[in-house]
């Protein structure tokens, strides 16, 4: 089955050219993550892909389907949004606001359905929320923020997520966490294509890696070719710890290099 195809995408805005000629695949039952350095334009591709940036060229199809060419409702089924950072400005419970997720699934002044509640439930029940469903969203921590916002994600029931820094304000355990989420709505069947700085959660969660830098993809593959000694020299400026665990391979920066040469 087609899955979400990205052609020769391009984005200006302000006139700085951000995107140059961005290709990429997401096919369902995989996960794909999108590394780079800070200001390589990774955010900005996601929300490309959404529309929510509207490139200059390049094309963007859903299962054979020109994105553009979907309804926002339509669009809004297949796909779902973890932004970064997202701000938080009404006082709705965290209940209420992760029903938002399940708006594209609604028709015009329609009430919530029974469906409609049981997937609200599941997803603050794998996000570790449900004890928070009562609460304020405007008083939750960062950390609580992010794994609400995730659960609105989940209750959406879209095939493909797109997940922007997801683990970024998170601790350790539920940063392992919500990477085993994502991990496994693609193992189920769907798709996800997820913005990391975190290397080592990279490689041991991502079936494949997309490396971005200065707007343009330097290479695309298995986590074992792209984050290799040279790549995190040239366009990470780091040295990287290697060792392998219950067959499992690690890694973790520990020295910076200053003569980076993004070759």
């Amino acid at each position: 089955m087609t899955g979400l195809l990205i052609n020769n995408l391009n984005l200006t805005l302000g006139g700085t050219q951000i995107l140059k000629d961005v290709s990429a695949a997401v096919n369902p039952g995989e996960m794909v993550g999108m590394i780079g350095p800070n200001g390589a334009g990774k955010s900005c591709f996601l929300k490309s892909v959404l529309g929510l940036n509207k490139p200059s060229s390049g094309r963007v199809t859903l299962k054979g389907q020109d994105l553009a060419t979907m309804s926002l409702k339509e669009r809004a089924r297949w796909l779902a949004y973890a932004a970064q950072g997202a701000p938080l400005h009404w006082p709705l419970t965290v209940e209420r606001l992760v029903a938002l997720g399940r708006i594209p699934h609604l028709g015009p002044w329609q009430n919530l359905q029974p469906e409609d509640h049981g997937a609200i439930e599941r997803a603050l029940t794998i996000t570790d929320c449900l004890h928070l469903k009562e609460r304020t969203a405007t008083t939750l921590s960062g950390g609580e923020r992010a794994r609400v916002l995730l659960a609105r994600t989940l209750a959406s029931g879209a095939a493909y997520i797109l997940a922007d820094e997801p683990v970024a304000s998170l601790d350790p355990f539920h940063q392992l966490q919500v990477m085993d989420i994502l991990k496994a709505h693609a193992t189920a069947g769907g798709a996800v294509l997820v913005v990391l700085h975190d290397l080592g959660l990279a490689a041991r969660t991502c079936d494949r890696l997309i490396l971005l830098h200065e707007g343009q993809v330097i290479d695309q593959g298995p986590p074992a070719q792209i984050l290799s000694d040279k790549n995190l020299s040239c366009f990470f400026g780091v040295s990287v710890s290697r060792w392998q665990e219950n067959g499992e391979s690690f890694l973790a920066p520990h020295a910076i290099h200053n003569g980076q040469s993004h070759l």
